[in-house]
């Protein structure tokens, strides 16, 4: 599902911290992608739906090189992969076998895949960095996937670094990490997110003036009040 093109310019202004500020706000506590950390410094924040991709523990008749010929593969994940989305990658956690080298990232950039989100790991390190695939993953390791891990499908709901993450949620990516959006609730942080991220650049205006915390943040009235009176000009 194509993102609308004024929500992803939007959310690019918003950081993945208010995101999880707004969300909690509607009780929703369990949004931020667990072991997903940018793999180098300075990637822009990105947003896009998420493409899934699964992955459960190896078994030696089904984690084999030879299984990456198979239909159901990763190769055959990635040209399913339209333009902008994130692939966002269930690999449970496993730290000692690559879910993506730098082969399988090349084709993803060259198909204009916004970025790759993982709870895994990836391999071929320099290469990965030199196709310039925006990646937030837990680390890096040598051994190819199906040392320890089986690909089983795509396009289908996952767990991500303890996230539930259904196919076209909208993920957010920058330096503190990756958030999830649920479809039902993108309206709602799109019209009261960048108003969160306005009032708070307001308040470390006014903690840079000197002023203390009490009443301020949280706002009573009265810095409410001072707060709607800056808005106006």
């Amino acid at each position: 599902m194509p993102l609308d093109a004024q929500a992803i310019a939007t959310l690019k202004t918003v950081s993945t911290a208010t995101i999880t500020t707004v969300l909690l706000k509607k009780g929703l506590r369990n949004v931020w992608i667990r072991g997903a950390k940018p793999i180098r410094t300075g990637q822009p924040r990105l947003v896009g739906p998420a493409f899934t991709l699964r992955f459960v523990p190896a078994r030696e008749d089904l984690a084999t090189p030879e299984s990456w010929g198979n239909p159901i593969s990763t190769r055959a994940a990635i040209e399913a992969m339209p333009e902008g989305v994130i692939a966002v990658i269930d690999a449970m956690g496993v730290q000692d076998a690559g879910v993506f080298g730098d082969i399988l990232c090349a084709r993803m950039a060259k198909k204009n895949v916004a970025a790759m989100v993982t709870d895994g790991v990836v391999r071929d390190l320099a290469g990965v960095l030199s196709t310039n695939l925006p990646i937030w993953c837990s680390g890096v390791a040598a051994p190819s996937s199906v040392t320890g891990l089986t690909f089983v499908n795509w396009a289908e709901p996952i767990g991500c670094g303890g996230v539930a993450v259904f196919p076209d949620d909208v993920i957010v990516a920058d330096d503190d990490g990756c958030v999830l959006i649920p479809q039902a609730m993108l309206d709602h942080v799109l019209a009261t997110a960048p108003e969160q991220e306005r009032m708070e650049g307001w308040i470390m205006e006014e903690v840079g003036r000197g002023e203390k915390l009490p009443g301020l943040y949280p706002m009573n009235e009265a810095t409410k009040a001072r707060y709607e009176a800056w808005k106006k000009g």
